[in-house]
């Protein structure tokens, strides 16, 4: 059965807060899609027929506009004929690097030209999971390779809150060896996992379920490089013990983190992470808490 997709676009600023109001209103077809390469956004959803596109979009309009969010133009609803829905995301993600790191759409695997000595991440990561195009995990990827060419790839990484794996898997082509990710989503394991095979990195990553206190607990207790792309509420809960998970000298990357949250974050991990020295970067509304722990 076709399924009639209905999308609008609004102002890249109106994004964090279109995606909290979506979230409000518990409406699961719908979603905010963002490019932050060409700072373009859309909300966009999934219905059974044009009818109900339309009226939806009707009773949403209302509370986008009270959260500051004002389409950029008409809504526009057309057809999705036998699951081109599913492929609906490709789209809005782009091949973008930083250093010698490429993460690319695997659909691009035909024309995409690699310069000689860097290395690729290829992704599909599916209508739900990171692409890596999103603020918060560019500020994690962008700390993971400075880190890699200050101080070597000789330690233990690990990626708490997984998504789609992009961290923990472009750690493994910097040439770290020892990596862990996890996520309390089974189906983010999955995801992770398949992009693990199709970068012929299987088992080079111990991917598992588990909660920031479990996925930490064990052999997972000490890491020279503790990176959690989680929102910043679940963050400060449990910051103790993240600080406690980083071995000394390790680093430990916080993202996830709207801007106007950084301050609040920070003071929150400042408390429990003493004398350790602390930094901060932005991008975009976004932003990361980048923790060292003296040796």
């Amino acid at each position: 059965m076709a399924l009639f997709e209905i999308k609008l676009e609004i102002p890249a600023a109106s994004a964090v807060a279109a995606d909290e109001t979506l979230l409000e209103q518990g409406v699961e077809n719908w979603s905010v899609l963002e490019d932050v390469i060409v700072r373009r956004a859309w909300v966009q959803g999934i219905c059974a027929d044009e009818a109900g596109a339309l009226a939806e979009w009707k009773t949403l309009a209302p509370q986008l506009a009270r959260a500051g969010v004002m389409p950029v133009g008409d809504p526009v609803v057309r057809s999705l004929g036998d699951g081109d829905w599913r492929d609906s995301y490709k789209i809005h993600f782009h091949a973008w690097r930083f250093g010698r790191l490429h993460w690319v759409p695997v659909w691009e695997r035909e024309t995409f030209v690699l310069p000689p000595g860097d290395a690729v991440l290829w992704l599909d990561p599916g209508l739900a999971f990171g692409t890596g195009n999103h603020e918060t995990t560019r500020l994690c990827v962008e700390r993971l390779v400075t880190l890699a060419e200050e101080h070597g790839t000789q330690g233990r990484v690990i990626d708490a809150g997984c998504g789609s794996g992009i961290l923990a898997l472009s750690a493994a082509l910097l040439g770290f060896r020892d990596i862990s990710g996890f996520d309390n989503d089974a189906e983010a394991v999955r995801i992770s996992e398949e992009n693990a095979a199709l970068n012929g990195l299987a088992g080079r990553v111990r991917f598992h379920t588990a909660d920031v206190v479990s996925g930490l607990a064990g052999r997972d207790a000490s890491a020279d490089i503790l990176m959690a792309n989680i929102q910043a509420d679940v963050l400060m809960r449990f910051a103790r013990e993240l600080v406690a998970a980083v071995a000394p000298g390790g680093t430990l990357v916080l993202s996830g983190i709207l801007a106007h949250e950084n301050g609040q974050v920070r003071e929150a991990f400042e408390k429990v992470a003493r004398a350790w020295s602390v930094n901060a970067r932005v991008m975009g509304e976004w932003s990361d808490v980048v923790l060292t722990r003296p040796r």
